[in-house]
């Protein structure tokens, strides 16, 4: 055991955190994300470094942890991790690609509903004293189409639950293969972004983040929409032009939208929560008990492998370091 093995900048907690702090030395400090410079100061003692998605693991920070091996996110994006400058460096890099996928695509679908349903205006309503039933009546979401962009692990997720409650499924993805399963056990019709646009009564968002997808939804596609359609993005705030969904809902453009991730987190409050027809959360899509835990289990596993010399499971460029 080395004298400092594991730096945590981030609140990762449980059993599976407990076991690796027995193991090794771990140095956890869950606020050190919020000081670059002290990090920067301090990281070439560690042979590893624990982050979730506030730290910001640029090239610089990489360059300055001399001695480190691994860099484990707890989460599957890996927006703040700079994994080339990781992989130049030799550095594996291991993360969660798919052990909170249930809960977000459960939260999508919870979204789904609460829209179609006004389930949130009702309760406000009706924890004010109010009795408004014929005010909120809504739809069905059975016989709609839902249109998954992107249909990866998340989507595919989304899709089949969708499935069971009657809705059509039809898909943009252009790295899809249309005969994978993807495809065949949704059931889904790969179609043009346009196409899905316009014939969707749900649009649901499932794409990372990278320069293709910046603002994707943009002014244009939310022109194409169906004034009746609703949009859900739980997968990242910037592949979203929030100045244009802030005037395709104003103007009725759409009917509405559920929101997990921001372009800038947390956002600064403006015009879109004062909406009535945009539902707001906090990014805790993949905050379920269940999927954190599997989220941390999975990256102490590996990271913990990583020292031992062994081989990683869940790794995003070498299952050993490279150094």
């Amino acid at each position: 055991m080395f004298m400092n093995d594991i730096l945590v900048t981030e609140e990762i907690v449980g059993s599976d955190m407990d076991a690796l702090k027995a193991a090794f030395a771990v140095t956890y400090e869950p606020e050190l994300w919020k000081s670059p410079d002290k990090l920067r100061k301090v990281i070439g003692d560690y042979r590893a470094l624990m982050v979730r998605n506030q730290t910001p693991v640029n090239a610089e920070l990489i360059a300055a942890g001399r001695k480190l091996e691994v860099i484990g996110r707890a989460g599957v994006g890996l927006d703040n991790v700079d994994a080339k400058a990781a992989t130049e460096a030799g550095i594996a890099v291991v993360y969660a690609p798919e052990q909170n996928s249930i809960s977000v695509a459960e939260l999508g679908l919870g979204m789904m509903l609460s829209m179609a349903r006004m389930i949130p205006a009702a309760d406000q309503s009706t924890k004010a004293g109010k009795w408004e039933r014929k005010k909120f009546t809504g739809t069905e979401l059975f016989g709609k189409t839902l249109g998954i962009v992107g249909l990866g692990r998340i989507g595919f997720l989304t899709a089949m639950r969708a499935k069971a409650f009657g809705m059509s499924i039809i898909a943009h993805d252009s790295f899809v293969n249309p005969d994978s399963l993807l495809v065949s056990e949704t059931g889904a019709e790969l179609v043009s972004f346009g196409d899905l646009l316009s014939r969707s009564d749900f649009v649901s968002c499932h794409l990372p983040e990278t320069p293709q997808t910046l603002n994707i939804f943009n002014g244009d596609a939310f022109s194409k929409m169906k004034a009746t359609a609703y949009f859900i993005n739980t997968s990242r705030g910037k592949v979203v032009d929030e100045t244009a969904l802030l005037k395709a809902l104003k103007e009725k453009t759409i009917a509405g939208a559920a929101l997990d991730v921001r372009a800038k987190e947390p956002p600064v409050a403006g015009e879109l929560e004062k909406l009535e027809n945009v539902l707001l959360v906090p990014h805790i899509a993949a905050f379920t008990q269940e999927g954190q835990e599997r989220v941390v289990r999975c990256v102490c596993s590996d990271v913990a492998a990583i020292l031992r010399g062994e081989a990683a499971k869940n790794f995003f460029n070498f299952s050993k370091p490279r150094k």
